[in-house]
C-alpha cells in the first residue's frame, strides 16, 4: 500500500484518488479552498441556484467507467442525468434558427435542410462523416493512452479535409476551422456552427486544426446531458464515492512545494494554519497534482523534446487561453414548455470576435450560449426562471475583469444578445449576478481565470497538454492542464490515465 498526495479537489484529481484508493493505496487529497470540486462551482441566491463552470456532460461514459470501477453504485443511482432535447437551438446573425436533436446524425441533417435549405444538411453529415474518421484515427492516443515518447506523431492533423482542385492552381485543403467552414460547409451560417463549437472551448477559429472536428462529432454523436441539481451534483457524487473508498480530504490546506527526497517527489508542504498536525511537511510515496506544478518544484519538470504548458513541443509559444464571462439572470415568469434548454446566439462577426479574444480585447458583439434548465431545483418556484449566460473571452491581465464599470458595460452587451433567445429578457430580470475571469482566478487558482481547452492532435502539437507523468518520479500530472487536456470529461479521463500509471506502472498502456 502506498502513501499518495494529491494537490487539489477537482474532477479529475477526485477521479484519480476514488480509483486509486480502491487499487489499495492510501489516498489523502489537499485543497486549498473550502471545497471539492473545482471549477464545478454553484451560487445560490433567493431560491435560484446556478452553476457556474460546465454545465452539460458529454461523453457521460468516462463518469460511468468510474463509478463501475470504484464501487457497486452505478452512475445513475448517484445522480439523476437526463439527456437535453433539443441538445441546442441556433440563432444566427441573419435571423435564421434551427434546433438540433440530441445524438441523431439523421435528425441534424434534416434540421438544418429544413432551416437552411436543401444540401446544407447534407453538407454537414459529410463533414461528420469526415470528423468521425479524425476520431477513429486520434481517439486513443489522444484520449485513452498516456501521452507518447513520440507525441510529435500527433502533430499531424486526423482531419481528412477535401482536396479542392483549382484551375492553373494546386489543390487547395482546408487547415483550420475557418477555413473548413468557407471551404466545405460552404454556407456561413454552417461555418458558424463549427466556429461556435471551437470558440465554446476557448480555441480560435482562425488557427485551430480542422481535427477540432471531432468536438461536435462528440457532442453529436454520444449526445449531451444535464444532472438534476446542477453540474454541482455530479461533482458531490464523485466525493462522496472517494468519502466511500476511504479517501481523505483536507481542506484549507494549501501545498507551497513538493517536497523532493533522492531525486524523486516524496511528499507536500504546506502552507501554515493547514490542519494537519504538527508538521507542514507531509510524506508520501505518490504526488498526483491537480494544478500546474512548475512553482511548486526546484527543477525543470520537461526537457527540450517533452511537450510543456500551455501546449506544444520545446519552441511553441504560450498561447493566450481564454476564460469565461457569465452573466447569472433571475427572472419573473415561469420557464414556457418546449423552450430550449441551450440556446447558441452567433455573433455578426466571428472573425472579428475571434481577433479580440486572442489578442486580449473584448468582443463588441460576442458569441453567447444561454442556459435554460427545467430543473425545479434552479428556482424558487413555477413563477419563476433561472437563466445563464456565457461568452468565450480575454482572460483576466490583457483585460482588467475586476473593473466594476468595464463589467457591467459586457453583462450589458451579454444580456442584449441573449434578447434573442429569451423574450422581454430586460422586463423579466429581478437581478443579475456577474462572474469574470478574475472571479475564476481567485477561486480557483487558475492563472488569468483561463480555462483550459481539450487536447487536440494537428498544428504540429500546439495544442497538447503535457504528459501525465513528469520527469520528476513519482510525481504525476491530473487535470485541465495535463494529457488530455481541459473539459469534464477530459478531467475525468486523466484521472483514469495517473490512476493506471501509478497502478501498473511501466506496463499500462492505457484506458480499455
Amino acid at each position: 500500500m502506498a502513501r499518495i498526495a494529491v494537490i487539489g479537489a477537482g474532477m479529475g484529481a477526485m477521479s484519480a484518488a476514488a480509483r486509486l484508493a480502491v487499487a489499495g493505496h492510501q489516498v489523502t487529497v489537499y485543497e486549498r479552498s473550502a471545497t471539492y470540486g473545482g471549477a464545478l462551482g454553484r451560487f445560490e441566491r433567493d431560491g435560484f441556484a446556478y452553476d457556474t463552470g460546465p454545465a452539460l456532460l458529454h461523453l457521460p461514459a468516462v463518469y460511468r467507467d468510474l463509478f463501475v470501477k470504484t464501487g457497486r453504485k452505478p452512475l445513475e443511482e448517484c445522480v439523476r442525468m437526463t439527456q437535453v432535447d433539443p441538445a441546442s437551438r441556433h440563432v444566427f446573425p441573419d435571423g435564421t434558427e434551427v434546433s438540433l436533436p440530441n445524438a441523431s446524425r439523421a435528425g441534424v441533417v434534416a434540421a438544418l435542410d429544413a432551416a437552411l435549405g436543401a444540401g446544407a444538411g447534407e453538407r454537414w453529415g459529410e463533414f461528420l462523416g469526415r470528423a468521425r474518421d479524425a476520431w477513429d484515427r486520434s481517439r486513443r492516443p489522444l484520449l485513452e493512452e498516456p501521452l507518447r515518447d513520440d507525441w510529435q506523431v500527433l502533430g499531424r492533423d486526423p482531419y481528412p479535409a477535401v482536396r479542392q482542385r483549382r484551375l492553373l492552381r494546386g489543390p487547395r485543403l482546408a487547415g483550420t476551422v475557418a477555413e473548413v467552414g468557407a471551404q466545405e460547409l460552404a454556407d456561413p451560417r454552417l461555418g458558424a456552427l463549427f466556429e461556435g463549437y471551437a470558440l465554446s472551448y476557448g480555441l480560435d477559429p482562425r488557427n485551430t486544426p480542422a481535427g477540432a472536428a471531432l468536438l461536435p462529432y462528440m457532442e453529436q454523436t454520444f449526445g449531451s446531458w444535464y444532472v438534476r441539481g446542477g453540474m454541482r451534483a455530479l461533482a458531490h457524487a464523485v466525493y462522496e464515492r472517494c468519502l466511500a473508498r476511504r479517501v481523505e480530504f483536507v481542506f484549507h490546506a494549501e501545498v507551497t512545494r513538493i517536497v523532493e527526497k533522492d531525486g524523486r517527489a516524496a511528499g507536500v508542504e504546506l502552507a501554515p494554519g493547514a490542519s494537519v498536525g504538527a508538521s507542514t511537511v507531509v510524506e508520501a510515496d505518490h504526488v498526483v497534482a491537480g494544478t500546474a506544478p512548475a512553482a511548486l518544484v526546484d527543477g525543470e519538470l520537461w526537457g527540450e523534446d517533452d511537450v510543456r504548458p500551455g501546449g506544444g513541443g520545446a519552441d511553441a509559444g504560450t498561447p493566450s487561453v481564454p476564460g469565461r464571462f457569465t452573466v447569472l439572470l433571475a427572472l419573473r415568469g415561469g420557464r414556457p414548455d418546449g423552450t430550449a434548454h441551450r440556446t447558441v446566439v452567433h455573433s455578426r462577426a466571428p472573425g472579428e470576435e475571434a481577433g479580440a479574444v486572442f489578442s486580449g480585447r473584448t468582443a463588441g458583439r460576442p458569441t453567447v450560449t444561454v442556459l435554460r434548465p427545467d430543473d425545479p431545483t434552479t428556482r424558487p418556484d413555477e413563477g419563476h426562471e433561472a437563466v445563464t449566460v456565457t461568452a468565450t473571452v480575454a482572460p483576466q491581465g490583457p483585460v482588467d475583469w475586476t473593473d466594476a464599470g468595464l463589467r457591467e458595460r459586457y453583462a450589458d452587451a451579454l444580456v442584449e444578445a441573449a434578447g434573442a433567445a429569451v423574450p422581454e429578457l430586460r422586463e423579466r430580470l429581478r437581478w443579475r449576478e456577474i462572474r469574470t475571469p478574475s472571479d475564476t482566478a481567485a477561486r480557483t487558482g487558475a492563472r488569468g481565470g483561463s480555462v483550459p481547452a481539450p487536447s487536440l492532435a494537428g498544428a504540429g502539437g500546439r495544442l497538447l497538454r503535457p504528459a501525465n507523468s513528469t520527469r520528476l518520479p513519482d510525481l504525476y500530472l491530473v487535470g485541465g492542464e495535463a494529457h488530455p487536456g481541459g473539459g469534464l470529461a477530459h478531467a475525468g479521463m486523466s484521472g483514469a490515465l495517473v490512476a493506471g500509471l501509478i497502478v501498473e506502472g511501466a506496463d499500462f498502456r492505457g484506458s480499455r
